[in-house]
This record gives C-alpha cells, structure tokens and sequence, in this order.
C-alpha cells in the first residue's frame, strides 16, 4: 500500500466524512467558500460591496458561515455518525440565521449600544447564540471544556457575591450578561475570534490544502530517502515525517491517527520494541503544534494576547522546537546503537533526488510561506497566496492532477477544520468574557504575584503545573486563553519576556498529551501498536523530556526564543544543543560519537550534568561542560560495557535468516498484531 493510501484511509476514519454526504456535503463546501471568500475580502481589503466591513460585522459574518458546519459535521452523540438528523438540521439553520442577523444590525449594535440595551429581537438573539456557541464547543472540545467555559460565562451573575476578595467584581444580571457575551467585544467576540477569523482561518487552509494535495506523503518519502538507511532509520523517518505532518495539521492525536498506521508497523519490523515505536510517534507528533512556520492553533492566539507580529512568535519557537526534536532523534540514535539496529535497503527507498524533484512545490510553498511571513510581515495574506499557487499547480501539473472531486474534497475537509476551531474559538472566547466584563481579570495576576511572595521559581512551577492539569481536560488552545489571561501577566510581571511567559504555558498545555494518566498521543499510539498504554506513555515521556525541561530553560534564558543579540542567541544555542545531546545520550545510556555503551553511574551524573550546560549562566554552562568532558574521558579510557541479554543486536533490514540474538517470536507476534490493527484507531481526535 503506498504511502498517499495509507495517509488518506487514515483520514477517512473521522466521523464526519461518512455523515456528510449527499446535499449536506454541498452545503459544507457552500458554506466554506463563502467563509473563505469574506475572510480573503476582509484581509486583502478588496471591499467588493464598495465599502469596507466592521470588524463585528465580519466576525459575524463567519461565524454565520462555519458555525452551521459544526452542526452539520459534528454529532449531537457519538452514535449519530451516519446522516444528518433533522434537529441538527434546525441547529444549523439557527446558527447561520443568528450570527447573520447581528451582522446585519452590526452598525445598530456599536451605535446605540445594543451591547447595553436595545431591542427585545436583539436580546433574544443574544441567548440563542450563547446556547449555540456552546454546544459548539461541547460537540468539538469535550464536555469537560464545555462545563468550564459554561461556569465563567455565568460568573458575572454572582461576581459581587464571591467570599474571595480578588474574585469579587461588577455583577450583571442574566439579561446584561447574555447581551455582552454575544455582542460585546470581550466575549465571543473577543481576542480569540478577531484572531482566528483574521489570521487563522488562512493558516488552517494552507495546512489542509498542502496536505490533502500530497505534502504529507512527500515530506514522508523525503524522510525515507535521507535518513532510512541510516540506524533506526524507520524511527528517525517517523520523527521527521511526523513533525512536519504535524506541523500541518496542529493536532497530536490526528497526527498519531494519520501517520502512526504507517509509521509504528514499520519501526516494530525494523527491531523496535512495540512500546518505543508508539513511544516515538507520540512523542514526536505532539511537537507538530510548537513546530514553526505552521504552529498549533494557540501561537496564533498569540499574536493578539502579546501583540506581535506571529513571524516573530514562529521565530521564537525555532529553536525550542529544533531542541524538542533533537532530543528526540538523539534518543532513537543512541537506542539503535545500543541495540545494533541497522537501516533499511537502499532498494528499498526512493531515491532523494527524484523525490525532491518531484516535490519541489511543497518545499517553495514552504519557503514562500516563510519568506511572506518573515520579509513582507503578511501573515493574514501570505497562507492564501501559497495555498492558491498550490491549487493552481496541482491541477495544471502533467500527471496526477487534481480533478473537480478532489478539489470539492479539500474545500469539503477546509470547512470541517476551520469550523472545529472556530467551535472551539467561540466557546473559549465566553472566558474571557466572564473575567472581562466583570473586571476581574484585572486582578488575577496581581494576587497571583502576591500570593508566591514574588517568586519566580515558585510561580514557574505553579505554572507548569496548572497547565499541564488544564491540559488534561481541555484543548491546548483553551488552556492558553484561560492562563493568557491569568498566569502569563504573573510572569511577566515578575520579570519574564513576555513571549517566553506565553510559550511557556502552550508548552506544559501539550505536555498532557504525552504524559499519564490521560496521554492522549500515547494512548492512540498504544492502541495502534497493540502495547499497553501507560508503559507506552512513560516510554514517550522519557522521548520528550526536553519539552519538560527547556521551558524553564527559555523562561529564565530568553535567548532561547530569539529575544537578545545575535551573538547572546548563538552561544546560548551552542550550548543548549550540546545539553539535550548530554542528556539524551544519558537516557538511552550511550554516548554516541564515542560508540559505547555508559556505566550506570555515569548516566545519572550525565542528566544533571546536561542540565547545567543548559542553565542560563555561563558559570553554570562551563561547570556541567567540564564533568562532561570528564565523564567522556573516563567512558573512553574503561573497557567498553558488554550489553545485556535484553539488548541484543537484531537483524539486518531484509535478511532471511535471524542474527545471533534475533528479535524473539514474541515480538513478531506483537508487530504483525500491530499490523493488523493499524487501521483500528481510537476516534475522538480533536484539534489543538
């Protein structure tokens, strides 16, 4: 089965594919191009009705058009995956018919301050569209988000009432709190929404789009041919394919469920034990969302909460994310030496440069992505012009053009994922709204501060862990916008670069997805390799450990998210890189480049070793270098380590007969399972 087959079956497994089908799919397209055509009207400045639109207007107006996909695309309950019933139907109609009628009033709404007061229609159509925003959210976030969301929105109807000084504030009643939610500017209509409709929308196509017209499958295929006859190379494919796929699709456990199928049955066939396969591609999926250019949905969020241009928030996560992927492939290095894993057949792979010839448009729509982003600073426009030079291109090119149906499909899964976030957007945004029109938002971080007596160390820890309990139960994006307005201005405010205060909640927001007890990568990546999922998450866990550590790193170091001089960001970068090394190295317990095995001892001393080169002080940095150095010289100076029984060495890709400590029957048994299951994903994959 070819790459592209297996990618696009993978896919095929969400629910919404088999319950739109027929009309209700035309009217998912309908409703896309018409989301898509006001978005590129507003962020171009074309105004073809002569004169430019609110900025409520507009979000009205898109939330008119993907709002209804929602309904259509997402079942009221998980049994309803076939068919669009008829109450769904009528939520849909309502929830195009809602949004549209305030856009219309939009004008009416900031001129007589309806927001306050105003006609009875507009009250009414204020709760619909409360109860409307969220059930959205229930039906793509959880019920568990839904349920926080619901709590803060209704908050300001008991504010002046709470025993808490720093939690009491202005109070409404339920009327005053319905009109604000729905047609102030703090609300649903808050910095989230402004944010996703102007900048997001086009990002989300441009991902689609480069994968759905074959991105995915490249970046694989370029993987294998540059990396698959090295050691592990199966695994190193998978840490290579998967962040770049994950990169493009900004959601962990859809990326697991897209590229695991293939991915993890190959590493198990390669020698890979059945939990470090699902361990690497949980681990390396997860870091598709912190990868730049395309990140997940929250660093764009992050443009409007910190107020920079989001070229600048990508350049600040390059190097924790080529730090998060080092680790990682160090680890896979150090673990096929340790057990004499080899590569595949060149045979078996294709070939680099016919590859990138034939792929060459991905990597200048990725280029021309980066350059708009960075050069022009046109973050709103530059994701259209690539993914419309893409379109055109894949459906003039020579062979395997793109037809009408395919075209009509990549609208069809566009509309889905922009109508998944915005969901999510909307619902989140009631947060806001329930701090903001109360005031107490305000305060919050400032008792923060107050309450760990002005403590960074304190304050960061606090931090990780709230994020990471958050993370368990909502999307990373609702993790952000809840501590963007609570934690990140406590950060700050003790003396932390804003941009690093931001990136250091979205990081431990993404750590649940790999950690127990919810690891919901790790969980999908258990069940598709047929491994028990709690060993498979602590597998995963020692994988990522740099996404545990370098956000206390770049916290304390700004430097780390490109905020210093050029020659501060180099000799920080030099120094970082060669920690990960030290400590990944220590994990798997083999030094590469010196090609033995590491005595226990010296695998404890090499962590924290590792971590002092990463600590923000020179002083601190050359001490760790030092042990280092001296831990290299007595590894090298000892007699090399034999390995245990457990580490023999496996097969030669290819081979017919088993090497002298082959892997055991055991395990074939176990990898030709996870074979047959790779098709049998958990479902529930939602967006980060």
């Amino acid at each position: 089965m070819t790459t592209t087959h297996v990618l696009v079956e993978a896919e095929e497994e969400h629910g919404s594919v088999a319950r739109c089908r027929g009309i209700w799919r035309w009217v998912v397209v309908a409703l896309t191009l018409a989301g898509i055509a006001i978005t590129i009207s507003q962020v171009f400045y074309w105004n073809p009705f002569g004169s430019g639109m609110l900025r409520n207007t507009f979000l009205y107006f898109v939330l008119a058009c993907f709002l209804p996909i929602v309904f259509l695309a997402f079942p009221m309950r998980a049994s309803q995956r076939h068919g669009v019933p008829w109450h769904d139907v009528l939520l849909a109609a309502v929830a195009l018919a809602v949004p549209a009628w305030f856009g219309l009033n939009a004008e009416n709404i900031l001129n007589q301050g309806w927001d306050y007061g105003g006609p009875t229609s507009a009250l009414v159509a204020s709760y619909v569209l409360w109860g409307l925003v969220l059930e959205a959210l229930r039906r793509t976030a959880g019920l568990v988000v839904t349920l926080i969301a619901g709590v803060f929105s209704v908050y300001p109807l008991f504010a002046s009432q709470m025993p808490v000084d720093f939690l009491t504030g202005i109070q409404f009643d339920l009327d005053g709190a319905a009109r604000m939610h729905a047609m102030g500017v703090d609300s649903i209509l808050g910095l989230p929404l402004q944010t996703a409709a102007g900048i997001l929308v086009g990002f989300l196509l441009f991902g689609v789009v480069l994968q759905s017209v074959g991105g995915g499958a490249f970046f694989h295929d370029l993987a294998q041919s540059m990396l698959g006859t090295r050691r592990g190379g199966s695994a190193k494919v998978a840490v290579v394919s998967s962040a770049s796929m994950g990169m493009m699709s900004g959601s962990a456990v859809s990326n697991v469920l897209t590229t695991g199928p293939l991915t993890i049955p190959a590493m198990k066939r390669d020698g890979f034990s059945g939990e470090y396969a699902a361990g690497v591609e949980a681990t390396a999926s997860s870091g598709g969302s912190i990868t730049p250019p395309i990140m997940g949905t929250a660093a764009f969020l992050m443009v409007s909460f910190v107020g920079v241009p989001y070229s600048e928030i990508a350049l600040a996560a390059a190097i924790p994310a080529l730090l998060y992927y080092l680790g990682i492939f160090t680890q896979v290095d150090a673990y096929s030496a340790r057990r004499g894993l080899r590569g595949l057949k060149r045979s078996e792979l294709p070939k680099f440069l016919g590859t990138l010839l034939r792929g060459w448009p991905y990597v200048a729509a990725l280029a021309g992505l980066t350059f708009l982003l960075v050069v022009y600073r046109r973050e709103a426009q530059a994701p259209f012009i690539i993914a419309a030079a893409l379109l055109v291109y894949t459906m003039v090119r020579p062979s395997d053009r793109l037809s009408p149906k395919g075209l009509v499909d990549v609208v069809f899964k566009a509309g889905r994922t922009i109508a998944e976030i915005l969901g999510i957007i909307a619902g989140v945004g009631l947060i806001i709204g329930g701090l903001s029109m109360t005031g107490v938002s305000l305060s919050l971080a400032r008792e923060l501060v107050s309450a760990v007596g002005g403590s960074v160390v304190l304050i960061l820890v606090a931090g990780a862990i709230t994020s990471f309990v958050l993370g368990m139960g909502m999307t990373v994006s609702a993790v952000y916008v809840l501590l963007a307005i609570v934690m990140a201005p406590a950060l700050v405010t003790l003396g932390i670069d804003p941009i690093a205060a931001h990136l250091f909640v979205i990081y431990w927001a993404t750590v649940s997805y790999i950690t127990p007890p919810v690891a919901l990568a790790s969980f999908a990546a258990a069940g598709i390799a047929g491994t028990r999922p709690m060993q498979t998450s602590l597998t995963a866990m020692r994988l990522g450990m740099v996404k545990y550590v370098i956000p206390f790193c770049f916290a304390a170091n700004p430097a780390l998210v490109a905020q210093g001089t050029a020659s501060e960001i180099a000799v920080t970068l030099v120094f970082a890189v060669v920690g990960v090394f030290v400590m990944a190295c220590a994990f798997e317990g083999y030094a590469i480049g010196l090609e033995r095995r590491l005595h226990p001892v010296v695998r404890i001393i090499g962590v924290p070793a590792g971590a002092l080169i990463l600590a923000p002080e020179l002083t601190s940095s050359l001490v760790g270098l030092g042990i280092v150095v001296a831990l290299g010289v007595v590894t090298r100076v000892l007699p090399p380590r034999p390995g245990p029984g457990d580490d023999a060495t496996a097969p030669a890709a290819g081979s017919t007969a088993p090497a002298p400590g082959a892997v055991p029957a055991q395990q074939a048994e176990r990898t030709a399972s996870g074979a047959a299951s790779a098709t049998a994903t958990p479902a529930g994959a939602t967006a980060s």
